[in-house]
């Protein structure tokens, strides 16, 4: 055999090995691209175009669905790590005076003797959320409710001014002080769950996150409770949903009865 013989039978396979990848990349572009988005159930495409783009990851406005609203209305507020600072007196006197009315529940001193939040001393910013959450429907409580509703956007701040005022007393929580269990301390980062005081820390604290030392043990189980089974969603970002329901029952209330005992101004960290 020739030189010019094997140089064409080389040429030869060259152009069959191209000529069948080409084929192979076209067929696959077809089956991925355009048969099997095609179909998709519960998916329409207004072309073959958008049909493409949608398998490719790129959508276009077209070809998008509507999004998916929740059944459930979500927090609106907008927290920044300043905000809140700094009350004047005006304020924090017409907050004493609104705060008559949430004495039944909360105490005549932010100190709750009936299994409600402590709110003495709590962040502005975790209360001024809260009640903003409960007048938009974003969290609901039969008995919070009804008394936020009304509120103006003025008497919430204020509210938070007064309560962010009054010293941290220590509550009515016979339980003596625990050992933090592994949860509160360590977290389980194989289940995404971050050690409690990343948030909830008494020297670090994430805007919008209470305190929760010497909070009613029934109430932080309660409301790890309904975050896991998603009745209370007015977290932002789904993250306290996203942790409550990698937790389990136990280390709920290991959690809820830890911070109950802890004495005020302690560390979890």
């Amino acid at each position: 055999m020739t030189t010019e013989q094997t140089s064409s039978r080389d040429k030869n396979w060259t152009r069959a090995s191209v000529a069948l990848t080409a084929v192979l990349v076209l067929l696959a572009a077809i089956v991925g691209l355009i048969l099997l988005p095609s179909l998709q159930r519960n998916v329409s495409y207004s072309s073959l175009w958008d049909a493409i783009c949608s398998a490719a990851g790129v959508l276009r406005p077209s070809a998008s669905q509507p999004p998916v609203e929740p059944t459930f209305r979500i927090s609106q507020v907008v927290l920044t790590s300043g905000m809140l600072r700094n009350p004047s007196q005006e304020s924090i006197g017409r907050g004493a005076t609104l705060a008559q009315r949430c004495a039944i529940c909360h105490g005549p001193s932010g100190i709750s003797r009936a299994d409600s939040p402590n709110l003495a001393g709590q962040y502005a910013s975790v209360i001024y959320k809260e009640l903003f959450d409960f007048r938009s429907g974003a969290r609901v409580n039969s008995v919070m409710s009804p008394f936020a509703e009304p509120l103006s956007d003025q008497d919430i701040v204020d509210l938070a001014a007064y309560y962010s005022y009054l010293p941290r007393l220590p509550g009515y929580h016979p339980t003596t002080q625990t050992p933090a269990p592994r949860i509160v301390i360590n977290g389980a980062p194989l289940r995404g769950i971050a050690f409690c005081g990343s948030c909830h820390g008494t020297l670090e604290n994430k805007a919008g996150s209470p305190w929760l030392e010497q909070q009613p043990e029934p109430y932080i189980l309660s409301q790890l409770q309904a975050f896991a089974k998603g009745d209370r969603h007015n977290d932002i970002g789904q993250q306290m949903r996203n942790i409550a329901r990698q937790m389990t029952s136990d280390e709920m209330a290991e959690a809820a009865r830890y911070y109950a005992s802890q004495p005020l101004g302690s560390s979890t960290q």
